[in-house]
């Protein structure tokens, strides 16, 4: 079996293993291969098409490192709308039980029900935004 289709094989089945696993590292591989293909084509005698597939493999994973490295410190997203409320705090305005009540979040006035339905939360009190459910707001006592 001549060394282009071992390479070409080789090219396809790391492509097709990139299409599930998806981590650029075997896609990277893969073009590696097929560069190595191209050689063994040309007539190049195996020691050198090793030399080509090592070459080009490191090459493309060094080239990708930095990328990844600046992907994996950048800081996590900013929550914001509704979300960004969950776990901030809030002052109880009017007293919040398992039904209803009232909390001002923020400049924002919600309403507002106990997260345990057995509390209840007298007016003043400081309370932990655990959920949102519509435009209410699942509180719990800050301890």
């Amino acid at each position: 079996m001549d060394s282009w289709i071992v390479w070409l094989i080789l090219a396809a089945v790391l492509g097709v293993a990139e299409i599930f696993t998806l981590t650029a590292a075997l896609g990277l591989l893969s073009v590696a291969a097929l560069l190595t293909t191209v050689a063994a084509v040309v007539g190049l005698p195996p020691a050198i098409q090793l030399a080509v597939f090592v070459v080009a493999s490191v090459a493309g994973l060094a080239g990708v490192r930095p990328i990844a490295l600046r992907h994996l410190k950048q800081p996590p997203p900013k929550r914001f709308g509704v979300p960004a409320l969950i776990g901030k705090s809030a002052y109880v305005t009017k007293e919040v039980t398992g039904r209803d009540g009232r909390v001002r979040i923020g400049g924002e006035e919600w309403s507002a029900r106990a997260y345990d339905e057995t509390l209840v939360i007298p007016p003043g009190a400081t309370v932990d935004v655990i959920e949102i459910e519509g435009a209410t707001a699942l509180v719990y006592p800050r301890e």
